[in-house]
């Protein structure tokens, strides 16, 4: 287990906290930025859970975030993003706004209703408790936080899943560092991409993952998805400067990291949404050929990371890939 990809934390003015259910797996995480951060989203899912994301369009007002919410819950944990705000506005963070303060906290959720009790979600007091948690120290991995009931390898049914989580990883490259945080719950397989094995995803009749691509290519086609039973969701940020449409193009570069580790991504089972910040902490300002590269890569060491990282659960049975080592 590769413990040295480093963290989203690595990038200047950000703090992550995880907050993770006692009664069922099912959690959320925050990504702090109180100062403010230029922020652009992509969402590539056709089964998406969002929160506040055509405010970033780059034709629109508002210049810069305080928050962004991961979290688990399916559209119920949309809620968690409250206790963000409360969080933030008690501090004195946000959009100044008439003698108030107004802090912008754009979400994205996933789905795992489907393990344990579904009626126990994040809400405001979970998103609250993550803030309260969050440091500038490398975050845990795995299954806890917005990764705590996610999983992989759904396309042939969830019978056959594996856990997935949450991972995080960065890349320094002369004075900007690029930093990612994902958490993975995709219908597709996660993929070593240096060698095309999958690592976590659907099992075969001898519960050793199997390459769904292979399957449907020899003619095995899946039962029919359920819409909104996946979604992979994260975020990448860079030090670097950059306006609101270069935020966006970055998260649009960053979607390459997933494309490259989940096979298949992008689903009409799946709510992919990825979100770009830019502290501008380095002063420097991006180049966005590189960073785009550098995004792509972070996020695909983050999928991995959250792969190796996770723990497998007995009831419902889902084996992580360390369970298979």
């Amino acid at each position: 287990m590769n413990d040295s990809a480093g963290s989203l934390t690595d990038v200047a003015g950000l703090a992550v906290g995880h907050w993770t259910s006692s009664q069922r797996p099912t959690g959320c995480s925050v990504v702090l930025c109180p100062a403010g951060a230029v922020c652009g989203v992509d969402v590539r899912g056709a089964a998406p859970g969002t929160r506040e994301t055509d405010l970033l369009r780059p034709d629109n007002w508002v210049q810069q975030v305080h928050a962004v919410l991961l979290a688990g819950g399916s559209a119920f944990g949309l809620d968690a993003a409250g206790g963000v705000m409360r969080w933030l506005e008690e501090r004195g963070h946000g959009l100044a706004v008439r003698g108030l303060r107004v802090p912008i906290v754009p979400a994205a959720v996933l789905f795992d209703l489907w393990i344990g009790d579904g009626r126990i979600r994040p809400d405001a007091a979970a998103g609250y408790a993550a803030c309260e948690a969050a440091t500038a120290s490398p975050p845990a991995q795995g299954s806890l936080g917005a990764g705590a009931g996610a999983s992989v390898g759904k396309l042939f049914g969830v019978e056959r899943a594996m856990r997935g989580g949450i991972g995080t990883a960065s890349l320094r490259v002369g004075a900007v560092t690029v930093g990612a945080l994902v958490a993975v719950n995709a219908i597709g397989d996660v993929v070593d991409p240096n060698h095309g094995t999958v690592l976590a995803g659907g099992r075969g009749p001898d519960g050793r993952p199997r390459s769904a691509v292979a399957a449907i290519l020899a003619g095995v086609l899946p039962p029919q998805a359920i819409a909104g039973m996946a979604t992979t969701i994260g975020v990448v940020a860079t030090d670097a400067v950059l306006d609101k449409a270069q935020a966006q193009r970055l998260a649009t570069s960053a979607h390459d990291g997933l494309a490259r580790t989940i096979l298949p991504v992008h689903t009409m089972a799946d709510g992919d949404t990825l979100f770009a910040l830019a502290t501008g902490a380095s002063g420097r300002p991006g180049e966005m050929t590189v960073l785009g590269l550098l995004a792509a890569e972070a996020v695909a060491r983050a999928v991995l990371q959250a792969v190796r990282h996770a723990t497998g659960l007995a009831e419902p049975d889902l084996p992580a890939l360390r369970d298979l080592a």
